[in-house]
Formats: C-alpha cells, sequence, structure tokens
C-alpha cells in the first residue's frame, strides 16, 4: 500500500500521530485550565462560608447580650436592662446583616467552569478542522 504524502511530504500516518500528540497535549492543559478555574471558585466560596460563619457567631453574641438584658433587668433599674435588650437586638440585626450578606454572595457563584467549557469546544471545532 503506497503512503499518501501530503503538502510537506509527511506521510498521513505522521500526520494523525502529530495530531494525537497535539490533541494529548490540548487536553492536559485543558485539565490544568478546569483545575485552576476551579480551585478559584472554591477559595470564593471560602470566603462566603467565612461570612456565614461570622454572621453566626455575632448572631450568638446577641444572644448572649439578651441573657445579659435579663440579669441587668433583675438586678440593676428599669434603664439598664432596656439598654441590654437594646444592644442585644443590634448585635442580632449586624448578625442577620452577615448571614444575609454571606448567602447572597453564595447564590452568585456559578461552579460550572464557563472558560474550560468554553476553550473545549474551540478545540473541538479545531480538531475537526485539522481531520477535514
Amino acid at each position: 500500500m503506497a503512503e499518501i504524502r501530503i503538502g510537506d511530504n509527511r506521510s498521513l500516518g505522521d500526520l494523525f500521530s502529530e495530531l494525537s500528540r497535539e490533541t494529548s497535549t490540548l487536553i492536559r492543559q485543558e485539565a490544568q485550565l478546569a483545575k485552576a478555574e476551579i480551585s478559584q471558585k472554591v477559595s470564593k466560596i471560602g470566603r462566603d462560608v467565612a461570612f456565614l460563619a461570622v454572621g453566626g457567631l455575632t448572631i450568638y453574641a446577641g444572644f448572649l447580650a439578651l441573657l445579659a438584658a435579663l440579669i441587668i433587668g433583675l438586678a440593676e433599674f428599669m434603664d439598664g436592662w432596656l439598654a441590654a435588650l437594646i444592644v442585644g437586638a443590634l448585635v442580632i440585626a449586624v448578625g442577620y446583616f452577615l448571614v444575609q450578606k454571606g448567602i447572597n454572595e453564595l447564590r452568585r457563584v456559578n461552579p460550572v467552569p464557563e472558560r474550560t467549557i468554553e476553550t473545549l469546544r474551540e478545540d473541538k471545532e479545531w480538531i475537526q478542522d485539522q481531520i477535514r
């Protein structure tokens, strides 16, 4: 069987071998890109979870302040417990704000590696062009 030569005198077998190597390299690079993109998203999710944790701890501090309001209300005159009640309510409001911020930020995170998907589409087109 005679070898078919194209343009630069390389055989069809050589061209397919080169295409195979280049495709393997491309797939490895795409996997590295996906890994980097997912790593970035995981990092952002970590920060957003920190907002949730800080918000939860702040709400807990508000609960402790409300308990202190009861104690102060019993031990002090009327203005003391009212002040502690107001402080406790404010601490809970701040904690609620932080928790809501964390939840909203987590909802905005798209875990799909969009850049990788786009480059995979481009790679598919490139491979198809190479085969044609």
